[in-house]
């Protein structure tokens, strides 16, 4: 596990790094900020359309090799654009192309390292190994924005492109030395937590030969059939519409009404980076993360973020923001743990595929409609507003919830007549 997570701090730097120098080299193609959005837009929309089909795929083929070919493959892809670029041959096209390309290859590569990451420590352990990844996460991003501009400033734009491409390959020659944990979640405990779960979700060994062979269908019903799964998907998805995008929403705040210039958003953005690394940190120490856990710390961080489009001041601000990214970051942890951890072991590659076509949708459609409240409402109001509507509605899942379940019926404490009882339970 510590081999896998240095790796995976490295790839994150390295990918991190192409991401930001990829945007400044759009820019300086085409010198046109919404070319730049296009190629972000054709690097996700892979994602939308194909990421069932990889996560069908994740769940057929074994997880170390498909990793490790995925990883090789990306690998690739960065050394073909860092030539390109050195002998000034890449132009918008194949830029868009290789975007696509790399798009298409981590439908595949991302649950299949995700669920690597799992089956290198016991059961209990995932909601910890989770909250490292996410910590990997955080540092790879902070790392890697850093190192761009002193790459490009010392060895040019393609050097990004090769050092990402390194970064691939380290990956791809620490897998083949990986080994899972005893009682491992992918292995020999998912066999025993298969047998714990009620007949209906773990069916017999024909049904589930059958279900493999359904491949996307199976992973789709689900998720669609698992109320707490699609609970996640509704707590997640608002909030990624109305919070989250605090690169354009705090950005448009600082600059406006607070008065402060690119060098004080830059702090704000440190301070929500350093407390994204502090709830990873407390992430992973959860053991029993659940749905409702997820809601509470939505809710909490949503209301924060209403009292931070308050602010009378950039100080203000920053105590404010700090608080605000530990708990979103915390309430991150917690649904990926129960994402990955939910559905049975021969599933979860499936349901992590839907699961990403869903967050692309958000993906997609979050700013633009942000954009929208912002132009109507201004920064300040938009922070304001969107917080409400995500407390709001994450309190009135949680009371149509309880309105829900019903009150448990009394049975006799003693052995009693048999048909009393028969008759209690069947009310019941």
């Amino acid at each position: 596990m510590r081999w896998w997570s240095v790796s995976n701090f490295v790839s994150n730097a390295g990918t991190w790094m192409q991401l930001t120098v990829q945007n400044l080299l759009v820019l300086q193609i085409t010198g046109s900020a919404a070319a730049t959005g296009l190629s972000m837009s054709v690097q996700a929309a892979p994602a939308l359309f194909m990421s069932m089909l990889g996560g069908a795929a994740v769940d057929r083929w074994p997880r170390k090799l498909t990793a490790a070919v995925s990883q090789a493959l990306l690998g690739a892809v960065a050394f073909t654009t860092a030539v390109l670029v050195a002998l000034d041959r890449l132009d918008m096209t194949s830029l868009l192309v290789l975007a696509a390309v790399t798009g298409a290859i981590a439908t595949v590569d991302g649950p299949a390292c995700a669920l690597l990451g799992n089956d290198l420590v016991p059961v209990a352990d995932v909601p910890s190994a989770i909250g490292v990844g996410a910590l990997v996460h955080n540092a790879g991003r902070l790392v890697g924005a850093a190192l761009a501009g002193v790459t490009v400033g010392l060895l040019g734009t393609s050097a990004a492109y090769a050092v990402n491409g390194l970064s691939f390959l380290f990956v791809t020659s620490v897998i083949p030395f990986l080994r899972p944990a005893y009682g491992a979640a992918g292995h020999a405990a998912s066999d025993q937590q298969d047998a714990a779960q009620p007949r209906d979700r773990r069916g017999t060994s024909k049904q589930r030969d059958k279900g493999d062979d359904m491949g996307v269908r199976e992973g789709l019903a689900f998720f669609v059939r698992r109320p707490r799964l699609v609970a996640l998907a509704g707590v997640t998805g608002i909030s990624a519409i109305f919070g989250r995008n605090y690169a354009l929403t705090l950005a448009v705040l600082v600059t406006g009404p607070l008065a402060g210039g690119a060098g004080a958003f830059g702090t704000v953005s440190t301070v929500l980076a350093v407390g994204g690394i502090l709830g990873a940190v407390l992430g992973a120490r959860l053991r029993r993360p659940s749905v409702r856990l997820v809601g509470i710390l939505a809710a909490a961080g949503a209301l924060l973020q209403a009292v931070a489009g308050l602010s009378p001041s950039l100080a203000v601000l920053l105590v404010l923001v700090l608080p605000m990214a530990v708990v979103e970051s915390l309430s991150d942890t917690a649904g990926t743990a129960v994402l990955q951890t939910d559905p049975p072991a021969h599933l979860r590659g499936r349901v992590l595929g839907v699961w990403s076509s869903i967050g692309t949708v958000w993906g997609l459609g979050g700013p633009p409609a942000l954009g929208l409240l912002m132009e109507l409402a201004g920064a300040r109001g938009a922070l304001v507003t969107g917080g409400l509507i995500i407390a709001g509605s994450i309190g009135a899942g949680f009371a149509l919830r309880a309105r829900r379940v019903p009150e448990p019926v009394a049975l006799p404490s003693k052995p009693g007549d048999a048909a009393d009882r028969e008759a209690l339970s069947t009310a019941a």
